[in-house]
């Protein structure tokens, strides 16, 4: 709280306002009371208000019933001391921690149970960039506020909300315009994300080869660019134009122009490893080696099942996008060919414009393949609309008439009814599990049947692995 109590007065006998209990939240008052006055302008009722410390209830204000002005006896400074001693306790256990906190909020005009599964989805990635989810706000809504994307009711519910859990960050499961953003930082003192920026964490704590960090880094300036303005806390409020070019226009202009420098500088070293993966895929070709990539929606076990298939050790956790950098191993079949087996980046719904030049880059690989090996989540509630965002992709990439196979993988994590309905949804799925080798050899028997007849395989190689494309 900011130390500073409200007293004003209403001359038309009402007690508390809306207005007065927002001025409450933004001012980040103490308390707000008001004095009614009789028509002689004599003092007539009292009424004050504070913020509630979190309660089963969710009750956002504790709200004092009108009363007579000279029968009002309140010790304020003990209230308020009662108040944020509550505050602490309830939040001094995320305090203690070093993590992130955050609340996540959805505003759509999607149904209420597409909004919690987004949410849930959103949830997963806060969780793989470390943060801690305190609490979420869902609001359905016929049409977007352009403004602040929520309306003023809700935003003081959200700033409450953020001061009974103690979170510093409002996590937004959309993309926010400059203008929101601006918005949204002007109205409250937290740390104001949204799903891009989520991911583009995610991507930049994940990427360790030398071209995933470039494709990364760009993607981040691409998303920054649009977003930096004069009006801002760090630069001066002056305007550009005659009289007015102070030094917030020209710290802006340079962040800018570096900005530009920067964009070049990196396209053209991604151009440099693009050749170089070309040269070696080129090799690959000459070869006559097949390629068998595997692709499908994040966390659905793609690396658990490289790892299955050529007993390797890659880096795996039930973690969103916890593998960023493909990984290519090399295998003989027990059908006595040979293949190269490509790891690749999962895809996710929603990919927002600022991602898919890093994503589509990140999948070229996919052009070489003789074969996609799509790996499904079907333990995951939500299978059918992940296959379908998996596939729009590989359709968006212009792949959709590359032989392909669907694994349903985490069979082993299903029920037997739930087994049935998938099986119905998709009747050439194999099930199988990566973790337990379940169907396995049916797997590669599947593959050897739709690779290409004319690839003949090579000696066997005295290496088994293969480095990483990227």
């Amino acid at each position: 709280m900011r130390g500073l109590r409200l007293l004003h007065t209403h001359f038309k006998g009402s007690g508390l306002t809306q207005e007065d209990l927002m001025d409450l939240v933004f001012l980040r008052l103490d308390s707000i009371g008001v004095l009614t006055v009789d028509a002689g302008g004599s003092p007539k009722l009292f009424q004050w208000a504070q913020l509630a410390p979190a309660n089963p209830e969710n009750d956002l204000y504790q709200i004092s019933e009108a009363r007579s002005w000279d029968k009002t006896d309140i010790d304020f400074l003990g209230q308020i001391e009662a108040l944020e001693e509550e505050l602490s306790r309830s939040s001094g256990l995320a305090r203690s921690g070093s993590s992130e906190r955050a609340l996540l909020i959805s505003v759509d005009t999607a149904p209420r149970r597409q909004q919690d599964v987004s949410l849930d989805e959103l949830n997963d990635l806060a969780r793989t960039a470390g943060i801690v989810v305190k609490d979420r706000l869902v609001q359905r809504v016929s049409r977007i506020n352009p403004k602040h994307i929520l309306g003023k009711g809700k935003l003081a519910e959200l700033e409450v909300m953020a001061l009974q859990t103690d979170a510093s960050a409002l996590i937004f499961d959309c993309e926010l315009t400059p203008a929101q953003m601006r918005n949204l930082a002007d109205i409250t003192e937290r740390k104001i994300l949204d799903r891009t920026q989520l991911i583009l964490d995610i991507f930049a704590q994940h990427a360790t080869s030398k071209a995933g960090k470039l494709q990364v880094e760009l993607a981040q300036l691409d998303y920054m660019r649009p977003r930096l303005v004069g009006k801002n806390r760090a630069l001066s409020r002056l305007a550009g134009g005659i009289g007015g070019r102070g030094p917030g226009e020209t710290k802006l202009e340079l962040d800018r122009r570096r900005i530009r420098d920067r964009r070049t500088k990196i396209k053209e070293e991604i151009d440099k490893v693009r050749r170089q993966r070309l040269s070696t895929r080129q090799r690959r070709t000459q070869a006559g080696v097949p390629i068998v990539a595997l692709v499908g929606y994040t966390n659905a076990g793609k690396s658990t099942l490289l790892n299955a298939l050529t007993h390797s050790a890659i880096y795996t956790a039930n973690k969103l996008f916890a593998t960023l950098d493909p990984t290519s191993r090399r295998l003989r079949l027990p059908q006595d060919r040979e293949v190269v087996f490509t790891d690749t980046v999962g895809f996710i719904r929603y990919l927002p414009e600022s991602l898919k030049e890093a994503f589509l880059a990140t999948l070229e690989e996919l052009d070489s393949a003789d074969i996609l090996l799509h790996v499904a989540d079907a333990a995951h509630p939500e299978i059918d609309k992940q296959v379908q965002a998996v596939e729009g992709i590989l359709e968006e990439m212009h792949l959709q008439d590359k032989p392909r196979l669907l694994a349903l993988n985490k069979w082993d994590l299903v029920d037997e009814e739930r087994c049935r309905v998938i099986g119905n949804i998709f009747p050439l799925g194999l099930p199988i599990s990566a973790a337990t080798g379940e169907n396995l050899h049916r797997l590669s028997a599947e593959i050897v049947k739709k690779l290409p007849a004319a690839k003949i395989a090579p000696e066997p190689s005295q290496a088994e692995d293969m480095q990483p494309v990227l």
